[in-house]
């Protein structure tokens, strides 16, 4: 591991805000030509994880309104990525589905975002890096007092690079 006393210490808003926007301009790259760019990921995302499908639980987990979130989901049905299907649990909601070539896009997005994050935690040691993510887990985890799951955590990451 790194000793990190040889760098000098900066202020957690700045380091935090270095490492945020150097992800979100690289992934803004990589969902170019998605619809809905970055918010368009985190709907595929969770739904590909099936931990928050339904439209409406997926829009407040983002915490996007929900006309947006249906515009959004609007536009990735009509680009063949996502279907709506009548939620079990609530016949009044709909969940949302990846397609086939919805999988595909996703598989190829987070191929692309394993990419960079090792190009912005490139700086790291493979150890340091590991150690840096279950940090950052912890951390988000204990915003709000709440436990770490799909929709809290993606909620409490993504907010900043929609």
């Amino acid at each position: 591991m790194t000793d990190v006393t040889e760098a000098p210490e900066i202020d957690l808003a700045r380091g935090l805000g270095t490492v945020l926007r150097a992800h979100v301009e690289r992934g803004r790259r990589a969902v170019e030509g998605l619809p809905g760019g970055p918010r368009g990921f985190q709907v595929l995302s969770m739904a590909a994880e099936e931990a928050c499908s339904n439209q409406a639980e997926i829009a407040r987990a983002l915490g996007l309104d929900r006309t947006v979130m249906t515009y959004l989901v609007d536009d990735l049905e009509t680009a063949g990525l996502v279907e709506r299907r009548p939620d079990p649990a609530d016949r009044r909601a709909r969940q949302v589905v990846l397609t086939a070539e919805g999988e595909r896009r996703h598989a190829d997005l987070l191929d692309q975002f394993a990419a960079i994050d090792a190009e912005v935690l490139g700086g790291l040691d493979p150890d340091d890096a590991a150690v840096f993510r279950t940090l950052l887990t912890k951390v988000v985890g204990s915003l709000d007092g709440h436990s770490v799951d799909a929709c809290t955590a993606v909620a409490a990451v993504t907010d900043a690079d929609c």
